[in-house]
């Protein structure tokens, strides 16, 4: 009597596993679900935080340096459209560029890490987890800024960008770093959140990421707001050609808007999002722990 028993108890388990394999196949077809994103993008801070801090490092001054073609991109639409109430609105597509290269290219961003490395601090709030989520932001957010520095001495001394575009250049600098501190850290916060909305948005898009980044960052430049690493840009071009004061840069600009970015898209954005996904995550979680407990019972039998 006892082995048809174990026979029957096999074929239960393996139909459990044939509909748990047609359940993740239905569920791969269909939209995600937020707490199955927010595991996709813990995981993959988790990854980057693993990471060699060299590549970090070479990753991130890549990203600097990439970021400056928002900068090129929306002097060139300046320069060469037409004198017209719609020209200010087609313009800022150029500030889309650099963000498209440097996201879908995969290269350190430190905005995009106010939101992919504090997920697993938020699941493991441990000292330690503390403190690499701080190098890597460290390593990140000054290789940016080394690049940001390297391309804009380039912009300005190189003769590789064309005189008439270079007056745009200044302009759009001067604007940047012009506001109030307070200012700036007041629009750096939609900036943040945009930012960190591009990264929640991209384990779905799939195929319409281009159009993700393209419009968010489009609205970034749309609404005047204050971007840490693309601004770093600006500010290093009127840096080093002597037009801005360093001091009045980091204390003016640089500081008051890497504020406002770290609020907006950690502050603000990813504790909304870990609010929201908690209470699911933790019923998943024990429906594991159960779906664990009923294989192991059927294991002793």
């Amino acid at each position: 009597m006892g082995e048809p028993d174990n026979i029957e108890e096999k074929e239960k388990r393996e139909e459990q596993l044939v509909e748990a394999e047609e359940e993740e196949q239905v569920r791969e077809a269909s939209k995600l679900s937020p707490s199955t994103i927010y595991e996709v993008i813990r995981l993959d801070g988790e990854e980057e935080l693993e990471r060699n801090k060299l590549s970090l490092l070479w990753s991130g001054i890549s990203a600097g340096i990439v970021i400056a073609f928002s900068v090129l991109g929306e002097a060139i639409f300046r320069t060469y459209l037409p004198d017209a109430p719609w020209s200010y609105l087609l313009e800022n597509l150029g500030y889309s560029l650099g963000f498209l290269v440097v996201i879908t290219g995969r290269m350190q961003l430190f905005t995009e890490n106010t939101m992919t490395t504090v997920l697993p601090l938020l699941e493991d709030p441990t000292f330690r987890m503390f403190r690499a989520i701080l190098a890597l932001w460290g390593i990140v957010l000054l290789a940016n800024v080394v690049g940001a520095f390297a391309v804009s001495t380039f912009i300005a001394y190189a003769g590789a960008i064309p005189d008439e575009i270079m007056p745009a250049l200044f302009d759009l600098s001067r604007h940047a770093t012009s506001m109030p501190a307070s200012q700036g850290f007041a629009r750096g916060i939609p900036a943040g959140v945009l930012i960190a909305a591009i990264v929640w948005m991209m384990p779905q898009a799939q195929s319409s990421s281009m159009v993700v980044v393209i419009l968010f960052t489009w609205l970034i430049a749309a609404g005047d707001f204050t971007h840490i690493i693309a601004g770093s840009v600006e500010m290093a071009l009127l840096v080093v050609t002597g037009e801005l004061p360093v001091v009045e840069a980091v204390g003016r600009f640089f500081l008051p808007v890497l504020a406002g970015n770290v609020v907006g898209g950690t502050v603000i954005f990813t504790m909304l999002i870990y609010g929201q996904t908690r209470r699911d995550r933790q019923r998943r979680e024990e429906e594991r722990a159960r779906g664990r407990r009923r294989m192991h019972v059927i294991d002793l039998r």
